[in-house]
């Protein structure tokens, strides 16, 4: 069962088969295991060591020489590479080259193909950084005026070599070497249109060598009438925000840069620091101790160390030869400046800002909605926040949020990556009991192996305030009349089952008020069950259920009803039984172990015969709705198998059924409770992978909860999503009677969309130093792992590159692409690791389901390896979530992915050779192909119009409006194009005469506003006739076997037939809710485009306060007939 995944592995060879790896790479060295079961394991006692490995697309770099792609080693899923990533590498050779391979021009880009030197291990003694931090504009301007090189890109698939740089009067940006006059080797700054960053021109669109361009070091200068674009690729991330940034600036504020700088040098922040020196400076000397300044500063950013920042002031000191150990005031502000300033965060600053030194309340409204997605936001909030992150009294008097409060917000709760909505309990909780994942326990009283461990009761505690929701007894005959707890066959310590019974009680509901599930393994006699019985009730009291299910009911009944109460799933007397005990057969896990055991053991092959044991009629009428029941065969429980009967499966037995019979265990679990209890191989208390067997539906996956790692991450983080209240709502498609899902797919789901995850790694926040190293000492040279769990067609994984040297603030900005085509049961984790020729070393992680993701700009508290959050540890991220657009591969862009109509890909439906039912889905297939017209024409209008923005598809609309607004306004700043927001569709009309390409974005403006227009008025027709459709077809279901017998189908033809129904039936329901989500998409579109022209102040006077599109009414979900028969 071994999973692929930076924190650990499934501890023990198993004869399973294996879930769906990752990919080869970034597997734990042999030995490692998950609980410690390998020599040095992850979460053993050894210090945990990784194989690293790298990912190509993430880097600037340019692609790689046909000798090195030769060489280059294989690759995993998407892309992943299977071999730590080569250097950067050098850009391929342009098609037209001189005889020999030399090309026309020495300027261009050659064939790299030397190997890049391996980076040596150093220690620096040293905190100054080899290039000068950015903190604002002017650190921009002068970089610039120093010029760097950036590669020029031409839309003949050439990359040219070129150094830029800004004149000192700052008034023309040119690039040398260059054939041209020098003269005509520039662009004037006024006439710049824009500075767009990313891969969003046509020139970079149309490149042929495109996709080995980073996006974030990608950006393009429009300059011209024409709106022509330069379009540049720069050597990092970091150097292509300082010239975006820098170059805004120069657009912003013209021939007044020089000034504006000057006077710009963030006065308000400055006073604020001096203040704070003030402060500390209680005897107005001009100067405070060392020791002083440094906790100042650390107590203005806690996340700072005391040495760096004491390294810094002597650095200071010794570049001016002062003597001493006293801080002026100058010293204090330039160390703050420089410690205190994250890049990252100013650049994103400068953005929004409209002076790129604060955010006022406009300009924070602005980010809030475009970025943040935050909606109905007004300047009251803007102030709120303003006044609750903003340090300096000046900042709070005046609403402006200056680069510390920006900071403070973005690193505070309101923005971390989880979604608020799901710390509290947001999903439906009357469902059947049976279409929830249930957080389980397995051997809950162990606290280490399984074999000789303590047990313990804090091993409930634990578990019940974790949020488990199922937990196992082990009870056995103790001394003095009193059952006790451990697991038989073994050498584990026990425990009395009465003070089990006590903290059961004590903590049932501490941190959920839904039901509570006892397993109970019953090994005791009549006279010691008696005795179990006179604990639980004298002290469970009411909370025992007790009533007998309703045999007239099909599914058990939901948390909502069973609030408050503990359920006891054990062996129960048939109804037949009229004595007061009789005869059951015995569940052993332990005596299963100690089977494995010796099996090994040629002395002892069968330790423990499996047997049957008496069971008192009082300890069996303590079981009402969890009657332990053993498994047959799927056929036989969709028969006979009441719902009330729960199973339980060993792992190894689960996994089986998983990989044979992934459709039958998928539709069992509609309906029963199934529980998946560890292989006892796993002797170790190691940890299977919950999601071999939460994507068959499994409910009651029970885990060690001792045992930290991989597994119990994605345990733990899976729970997170509803509350923390030990139930997860599983997705429709496994709940529906009639579905079609196999877990094992490795492509699309039918009837789901998939959707694009856009992850952008900006930064990392004070790592610690991973534990156990030592012969690096301080120096943490990380990397960091994006990983995505879930069905086999979602697992994927990308890496950053290693940042060397720097585990306080390193930068990374690199961006990957996922495809998660079932959302429902996917999660995202985010793994650090430090970077050692020896072996990795895990520094911190974070798991998250996909559906609590936040987007925007988002940091990530790191967790350390036993889930406790590591102080001030943290990743600062950008997410988007899109749905793919009209086909093709996810990382394609643009134009070269929508589909015209003829070239379309429709849904397909299947054919079941039964006349009757066939005619009523052949009625589908029209609705079918104009739902799908709707949506896509909608979609790729969208695209089009975003792409002509300058914008990618990640981007929303309000954000297009936001970008496009400048390019509307003539020189004297008098809009040339206004947008009439009295109409339910907002018309762009035209001031005067404006150029070509404003009239080209105005037209592609107009045929997106048609598409939208057209969706909106025509979806709830289309979307009826698909609900039509759809209950016709189920008219059939109940006596689908017999029409087709009737037919003349017979076994394997019948069993086809019914499958395709269940695909046809699954498709109809996709496409409706597919239309429903474009109809809501639409709406939301309409809203952003009216609230960006307000904001911008584009709207035509007097139409501001149009009423926005509405839907007439809302598309309801189709209903299904099983869940009309329930009652639910």
């Amino acid at each position: 069962m071994a999973e692929c995944g930076r924190g650990g592995a499934a501890g023990g060879a198993l004869p399973t088969s294996p879930s769906p790896a990752l990919g080869a790479k970034g597997a734990l060295k042999a030995g490692a295991g998950e609980g410690g079961g390998g020599g040095g394991g992850l979460h053993g006692h050894g210090r945990a060591r990784y194989d690293s490995a790298g990912v190509s697309n993430g880097d600037c770099s340019l692609g790689v020489s046909g000798d090195e792609a030769r060489a280059s080693p294989a690759r995993g899923p998407r892309g992943a590479a299977l071999a730590p990533t080569p250097g950067p590498a050098a850009c391929p050779l342009p098609r037209e080259s001189k005889p020999g391979g030399l090309p026309r021009r020495s300027s261009i880009i050659k064939d790299g193909t030397k190997q890049k030197r391996e980076r040596k291990k150093t220690v620096s003694f040293s905190s100054m950084p080899t290039e000068k931090k950015i903190s604002s504009a002017s650190d921009c301007i002068n970089s610039m005026v120093e010029g760097s090189e950036l590669k020029k890109v031409r839309s003949n698939s050439r990359i040219y070599h070129r150094y830029f740089l800004l004149d000192a009067d700052m008034q023309s940006l040119r690039w040398e070497p260059s054939k041209k006059d020098s003269e005509k080797a520039k662009i004037d700054i006024k006439s710049i249109k824009e500075v767009r960053t990313g891969k969003n021109t046509d020139i970079f669109r149309s490149n042929g060598i495109s996709d080995q361009i980073s996006e974030d070091c990608a950006f393009s200068v429009i300059y011209g009438e024409n709106y022509e674009s330069l379009d540049l690729v720069a050597n990092s991330a970091d150097v292509a925000n300082i010239w975006v940034t820098g170059l805004r600036y120069l657009i912003s504020y013209g021939k007044h840069t020089l000034d504006m700088l000057e006077s710009s040098q963030d006065n308000m922040r400055t006073s604020w620091v001096s203040q704070m020196f003030s402060e500390i400076d209680v005897d107005n000397l001009g100067h405070v101790t060392l020791c002083n300044a440094v906790q100042c500063i650390r107590n203005l950013n806690p996340g700072l160390k005391t040495s760096k920042i004491e390294l810094k002031f002597k650095e200071l000191h010794k570049s001016k030869d002062k003597a001493g150990t006293e801080v002026t005031k100058e010293e204090f502000v330039e160390v703050f400046h420089e410690l205190c300033t994250r890049p990252e965060i100013y650049f994103l600053l400068v953005q929004f800002s409209s002076n790129k030194e604060f955010l006022d309340t406009k300009d924070l409204m602005m980010f809030l909605e475009a970025e943040q997605g935050v909606a109905h936001i007004n300047e009251e909030i803007s102030l709120e926040i303003i006044h609750k992150y903003e340090p300096s009294k000046e900042g709070q008097e005046k609403g402006w949020l200056s680069i510390d409060g920006f900071t403070n917000y973005l690193m505070s709760s309101d923005c971390y990556i989880f979604d608020p909505e799901h710390k509290k309990v947001c999903q439906d909780m009357k469902q059947p009991l049976s279409h929830y994942f249930i957080n389980s326990s397995h051997n809950t009283y162990l606290i280490e192996d399984q074999f000789r461990g303590p047990s313990d009761i804090t091993g409930y505690i634990r578990a019940l305030k974790m949020g488990c929701r199922s937990v196992e007894l082990d009870v056995w005959d103790g001394p003095d009349n009193e059952p006790v707890i451990y697991t038989g066959h073994t050498m584990t310590s026990q425990i009395v089952f009465r003070s089990v019974i006590d903290i059961i009680n004590k903590y049932a509901f501490f941190a959920s008020e839904y039901p509570l599930i006892l397993c109970l393994e019953n090994h005791c006699s009549i006279k010691q069950q008696k005795v179990m019985v006179q604990h639980m009730k004298k002290i469970l009291g009411d909370k025992l259920y007790t009533t007998s299910p309703n045999v007239e009911e099909s599914y058990l009944p939901s948390p909502d009803v069973l609030k408050g109460k503990i359920l006891i799933k054990a062996k129960k007397l048939s109804s037949s039984c009229s004595g007061v005990e009789g005869d059951v057969t015995d569940e052993d896990e332990g005596a299963e172990m100690s089977q494995r055991l010796g099996k090994e053991n040629a002395e002892q092959p069968n330790l423990v015969p499996m047997k049957r044991f008496q069971l008192c009629k009082e300890l069996s009428e303590l079981v009402s709705i969890c009657k332990s029941v053993q498994f047959k065969e799927f056929q036989v429980s969709f028969q006979a198998q009441k719902y009330w009967e729960v199973c339980s499966f060993n792992e190894v037995l689960a996994s089986k059924y998983a990989n044979e019979n992934p459709g039958d265990f998928v539709n069992y679990n509609k309906r029963f409770l199934a529980r998946v209890f560890p292989s006892p191989m796993r002797i170790d208390s190691s940890n299977m992978n919950p999601q071999d067997f939460w994507k068959c539906g499994c409910q009651i996956v029970a885990m060690n909860f001792q045992t930290p790692g991989l597994m119990m991450d994605l345990n733990i983080g899976w729970f997170k999503q509803n509350g923390n209240c030990g139930y997860v709502l599983r997705p429709a498609i496994m709940r529906e009677e009639v579905s079609f899902f196999s877990a094992n797919t490795k492509d699309s789901v039918p009837g789901v969309s998939p959707q694009l995850l856009h992850i952008k790694i900006i930064s990392g926040q004070n790592f610690p130093k991973p534990k156990g190293s030592g012969a690096k000492g301080d120096v943490v040279d990380p990397y960091v792992y994006v990983e995505i769990h879930g069905i086999p067609a979602d697992c994927a994984e990308q890496r950053t590159k290693t940042v060397h040297q720097n585990g306080d603030a390193p930068i990374f900005d690199e961006s990957f692409e996922f495809q998660i085509n079932l959302p429902e049961l996917a999660m995202v984790r985010f793994v650090v690791l430090d970077d050692d020729y020896i072996g990795d070393e895990f520094i911190g992680q974070y798991t998250i389901p996909f559906e609590c993701l936040q987007t925007g700009y988002r940091h990530v508290p790191l967790q350390s390896l036993t889930g406790e959050v590591l102080a001030h540890a943290s990743l600062f991220v950008h997410v988007a979530i899109t749905n793919r657009r009209g086909g093709g591969k996810p990382h394609k862009r643009g134009l070269s992915v929508r589909k015209g109509k003829k070239s379309r890909e429709y849904a397909s439906l299947r054919t079941l050779w039964i006349k009757t039912v066939d005619e009523v889905f052949k009625n589908a297939q029209p609705p079918i192909r104009d739902a799908t017209d709707l949506r896509e024409n909608m979609q790729n209008a969208v695209v089009s119009f975003k792409e002509l923005c300058g914008l990618s598809s990640v981007a929303n609309l309000m954000q297009c409006m936001l970008a496009v607004s400048p390019r509307f306004l003539g020189p004297d700043n008098t809009p040339l194009v206004v947008l009439n927001l009295s109409e339910q569709y907002p018309t762009m009309e035209l001031q005067g005469i404006v150029p070509e390409v404003l009239k080209k974005i105005v037209t592609t403006y107009d045929m997106m506003i048609q598409s939208l227009k057209a969706l909106i008025e025509n979806a709830d027709a289309v979307y009826e006739k698909i609900v039509h459709c759809q209950k016709a077809a189920m008219e059939f279901h109940e006596h689908l076997h017999s029409i087709g017998t009737k037919e003349g189908l017979k076994e394997r033809k019948l069993q086809k037939a019914v499958e395709s129904f269940t695909w046809n039936i699954t498709i109809l329901k996709g496409q409706a809710d597919l239309l429903k989500y474009a109809k809501n998409e639409t709406v939301e579109n309409l809203k952003q485009i009216h609230y960006a022209a307000v904001s911008c102040g584009l709207n035509k006077p007097g139409t501001e306060n149009a009423d926005i599109q509405k839907p007439r009414r809302s598309l309801e979900v189709i209903p299904e007939k099983a869940n009309d028969e329930t009652g639910e």
